[in-house]
């Protein structure tokens, strides 16, 4: 760097050093993010993974997410994704939970609905 470029960046660090150092607090500001409204929810039903999926799917992802998935997706499919939203996704879901949650999902969005 030639000398006269040298004093006007060491100028511009000793500011941006400052600047940081005399406002720390603006660092350390919590984000904040609003999300819209979820206009869909879970299908009820009576079955005891509805209640695992409103609480552990339901709160990553809306629940227009099962809507988007192949009506015709067969047991096997549910399964998979279900064990993906934990080994990928870090789902909090208990390893008991899952058939729960997967039979709950494939009668109720995939190919074992009653129509």
């Amino acid at each position: 760097m030639k000398r006269n470029n040298f004093v006007p960046a060491l100028a511009a660090l000793a500011f941006a050093v400052a600047t940081l150092v005399a406002s720390p607090a603006a660092l350390a500001a919590p984000k904040r993010i609003e999300l819209p409204a979820d206009g869909v929810v879970l299908k009820p039903s009576a079955l005891p993974g509805y209640a695992k999926a409103q609480a552990i799917c339901a709160a990553c992802h809306s629940a227009e997410y099962m809507q988007y998935q192949p009506p015709t997706a067969p047991r096997a499919y549910w399964d998979a994704m279900a064990k993906r939203m934990k080994v990928v996704f870090k789902a909090p879901i208990a390893d008991d939970d899952i058939p729960l949650i997967v039979d709950y999902l494939v009668k109720t969005y995939g190919n074992e609905q009653s129509r």
